[in-house]
């Protein structure tokens, strides 16, 4: 193997943009702000300190061939950890000891573990222990070979630069070593250079992508079959360094899905198919996301950017079971019930086993009241069963409840996650359904245990701020679940002509950033949905 490293009224503020004149205070904050506040671990810590990963045993497996003392290893005094913090594994040795003969130092490793665990950096510090492998020992002797380590979360800042014939054997060793020992792995998708690949493309991996201004960005979809692949973006230059965000992510959750923040089913909550629905449903949209029906994620951005206050928010919305549950012919229509009762919370999660009868479709039926204009995302997450080729095909749909309507749907044929995103959804009566289909070509087995993360988040409209310094203008708003188009008119005059502002917007320190222009004269900008 080769490896390697838009409301009703859209106008809540308008923003005057003069040369050489500032009209409100200027923004703190930068365009390089601190990830942490990117991905808002920040305002986490600030609701709980000790949510850091406590309890929670992590591996970090890194590349080199395990032969000649291979440079994979992290040393304790680089990264102001104790030597019992660590055990370091490969070819040559497992060991509780640095130096030792398993392998040599490696300033990636240390980079990447402080990502993971660094007191100042890391977004998971509490964590208990980590095993350090190196990369082919790990691939050949624990994966391939199926052997359980203890470690609850992976962590794979490395990729397989394989020829793209070589991902379905890789990603089927991935995907049978997760369903039979339910770790969660994070892994890059950058083994095929601009393209996806291995170990983030097996289906039952979170496939991690990097984001942010000059970011190396991988695009998918897999080019086995076209799946959605990256899963999830974290802030940062190269996938390496992302990858471990979303490792103590996952810590973090289970740390607090198994003390009991996200109700009394801990051992569902802590599931790795409920971990990733939160990470990926908790994760905000870039201005220019998109997916398709037949296409749940984005080619570069997957779900969204790492959120970790809106994952943990809507793991503590509970558990909240589907309201009613019924089946229909194998392709027969399944039109929204209604009459019942309603799921009072606007966020929260579900795990369930959904089982087809023979010939039929079986349909989960999650009701909702919102009561103000939300924007809506949901996020379904299975797996590939272990020794399965295929995998059951599964789907998300949601109704209004009252008029029968189709609003919007997700129903790839390929992938084992569906998402949707509503930006905008109004008051009313809606129907979240989960579908398994039962039709001979859709199921391999009668039962399938997934994951559902949903959230209806309040629009708000938010307020423009702006900076201006000799060199640039840079206008912000906060971020939020809510992706907002920022538009511009030269004039307030009728009648007046907005146009979607020609200008690339980012995701920093909890807020959202532009530069524009302000050279060209007077130009008058809003916020719309």
């Amino acid at each position: 193997m080769k490896y390697g490293c838009e409301p009703p009224d859209p106008v809540r503020f308008v923003l005057t943009i003069i040369p050489g004149l500032l009209v409100l205070a200027a923004f703190a904050g930068s365009a390089h702000a601190d990830d942490l506040a990117t991905m808002d671990v920040t305002t986490l810590r600030a609701l709980d300190s000790t949510l850091t990963g406590g309890g929670i045993l992590v591996a970090q497996a890194e590349a080199l061939d395990s032969t000649n003392l291979p440079a994979f290893e992290i040393n304790p005094a680089a990264v102001g950890e104790p030597e019992s913090f660590f055990a370091w594994i490969s070819t040559n040795g497992a060991y509780t000891n640095y130096p030792n003969a398993a392998g040599t130092e490696s300033g990636h490793a240390e980079a990447v573990g402080l990502n993971i665990f660094g007191a100042s950096q890391g977004v998971a510090p509490g964590i208990e222990h980590l095993d350090n492998y190196e990369a082919d020992y790990f691939y050949q002797y624990i994966i391939v070979t199926n052997f359980p380590i203890p470690d609850s979360v992976v962590n794979q800042s490395f990729a397989f630069f394989e020829d793209p014939t070589n991902e379905p054997p890789i990603d089927s060793a991935y995907d049978n070593y997760i369903a039979t020992n339910g770790n969660i792995f994070s892994s890059a998708v950058n083994g095929l250079n601009d393209g996806v690949g291995p170990p983030g493309t097996a289906y039952n991996c979170i496939g991690v992508g990097a984001y942010g201004v000059n970011a190396v960005i991988t695009t998918g979809p897999t080019p086995d079959n076209g799946r959605s692949k990256p899963d999830i973006v974290a802030p940062g230059f190269e996938t390496s360094f992302t990858i471990p965000y979303v490792t103590g992510a996952a810590a973090v959750l289970l740390q607090a899905a198994a003390r009991g923040d996200g109700g009394s089913a801990t051992t569902n909550a802590a599931d790795r198919r409920t971990v990733k629905a939160l990470l990926l449903n908790g994760a905000l949209k870039p201005f220019d996301w998109s997916h398709a029906t037949n296409a749940p994620l984005d080619t570069r951005y997957g779900a969204g950017v790492l959120n970790l206050f809106r994952s943990y928010q809507q793991l503590a919305g509970g558990r909240q079971t589907c309201t009613a549950s019924n089946s229909v012919a194998s392709g027969a229509g399944h039109p929204p019930v209604s009459g019942l009762g309603t799921i009072a919370s606007p966020l929260g999660w579900d795990f369930e086993t959904i089982t087809t009868p023979p010939q039929q479709d079986a349909v989960n039926h999650y009701l909702f009241n919102p009561a103000t204009n939300s924007t809506f995302t949901a996020t379904l997450v299975w797996e590939r069963q272990a020794g399965m080729t295929n995998i059951n095909q599964l789907a998300l749909f949601l109704y209004d409840a009252s008029s029968g309507a189709l609003l919007a749907s997700s129903v790839s044929p390929v992938d084992n996650v569906q998402h949707l995103y509503i930006p905008l959804l109004q008051p009313g009566a809606y129907d979240l359904e989960v579908v398994k289909y039962g039709g001979v070509s859709q199921s391999l087995t009668p039962s399938e245990m997934c994951a559902l993360a949903f959230e209806f988040y309040p629009v708000t409209p938010p307020l423009l701020a702006v900076s201006v310094s000799a060199a640039n203008t840079v206008l912000t708003w906060p971020a939020s679940p809510t992706v907002f188009t920022l538009q511009q008119t030269l004039s307030l005059s009728p009648p007046i002509s907005w146009s979607n502002a020609a200008v690339q917007q980012w995701l920093t320190n909890n807020s959202v950033w532009v530069n524009v222009d302000a050279s060209s004269g007077t130009s008058f900008y809003r916020l719309t949905l």
